[in-house]
């Protein structure tokens, strides 16, 4: 493992490691666990490494008559409604863990207060998500912290400088295993807000691993991001695109979660090493398609070569043309026939020809 990555259960995270995905299924389940199940084996089957809920209180988290937020957003029902009716029970989430177990997928949630990192980590959670509107709870983010295990700390809506400042509450607290996850929080988000290259900037100021939390829509932005270094996607999960609720409509569907997939692993098998030279599948078009120097004429033994002498043909068996000017004014060894593709042994310096000559 490198220096920066980081553990996830038996999944290293890294610039080195295959890119993690995460479906996120939040409360899409609409408060059901049997739906959840559903989510949970789809993903699996998808091809996720892990599937992530979300742990809360309703009324820890917002006051019903304060929160700007509290409006209609489906039908009749408010935020507040719509979350009351989509917590679940410590229990539930105990059986959806087991259920992931099963699965052979990784169970991870976002708590957002301290009793719900304490439940979390009972059963087992191998990491914790803080979500972008808690990077300035100092409390909830120290309370995490001192949990020991990898952070995956969402960005959404801040400064460089808010950044920096959980970072720093993090590691005072005793965070050690630490990735930044860029995310525009608005659901869904448009492309021209997404700013994917600053996951370059958090990387290189932090130089600490980076990826994205995504809320667009479709499959393309992550795939881009991939390219740009993220080396964990999180996107949201649906099993109905068109049901109510706040996040569904930027989530994906199984089949399109598998599509992506699909094209995280083409990306990232792309990228290679970034080291420039011809690909293995190239050498044999690299011989038949590059052109070597050949005889344009018939040319007799000890002539100087001259250019309308020469002209360029595949394969490239022999002298590369980027050796002409070497080539011309040269003599030749022996005679060379039309069209025979010149080697260094057929050629020699004029001087040297000429001294061989002086000393007969």
């Amino acid at each position: 493992m490198r220096e920066t990555d980081i553990l996830i259960g038996r999944k290293v995270i890294g610039e080195s490691s295959r890119v993690f995905v995460i479906a996120e299924i939040g409360i899409n389940h609409n408060g059901s666990v049997s739906q959840a199940e559903t989510m949970i084996d789809a993903a699996a089957q998808a091809g996720a490494d892990a599937v992530k809920f979300r742990s809360f209180r309703t009324d820890r988290l917002l006051i019903p008559s304060r929160d700007r937020h509290v409006q209609q957003i489906t039908g009749a029902e408010t935020l507040y409604q719509t979350l009351r009716r989509c917590e679940l029970s410590w229990e539930d989430q105990a059986s959806l863990k087991k259920h992931a177990d099963e699965r052979e997928i990784l169970f991870l949630s976002t708590p957002f207060d301290e009793e719900s990192a304490d439940f979390l980590d009972s059963i087992g959670v191998p990491a914790f998500k803080i979500s972008s509107p808690d990077i300035t709870h100092v409390p909830l983010l120290r309370h995490v912290a001192s949990k020991g295990k990898p952070i995956l700390l969402s960005t959404g809506m801040s400064f460089l400088n808010e950044v920096a400042d959980a970072l720093w509450n993090l590691r005072a607290a005793g965070a050690k295993e630490i990735l930044l996850m860029h995310c525009v929080s608005v659901y869904p988000a448009s492309p021209q807000h997404m700013n994917l290259q600053a996951l370059g900037t958090l990387r290189s100021y932090f130089e600490l691993p980076v990826g994205l939390s995504d809320h667009s829509e479709g499959i393309v932005l992550p795939l881009v991001a991939v390219a740009l270094g993220a080396v964990v996607i999180e996107k949201h999960f649906t099993l109905d695109k068109q049901a109510d609720g706040p996040d569904h409509k930027a989530s994906v569907n199984p089949d399109e979660l598998k599509q992506l997939i699909q094209g995280l692993r083409d990306v990232e098998a792309s990228l290679g090493d970034g080291r420039k030279r011809p690909a293995d599948v190239e050498e044999e078009l690299r011989l038949y398609s590059r052109r070597s120097i050949v005889a344009a004429v018939d040319i007799r033994a000890r002539e100087v070569i001259a250019p309308w002498m020469l002209t360029f043909k595949r394969p490239a068996s022999g002298l590369e043309p980027r050796y002409i000017d070497k080539v011309i004014g040269m003599t030749t060894r022996r005679n060379i026939g039309k069209d025979t593709i010149l080697q260094w042994e057929d050629l020699a310096p004029t001087t040297e020809v000429r001294m061989s000559h002086e000393k007969r």
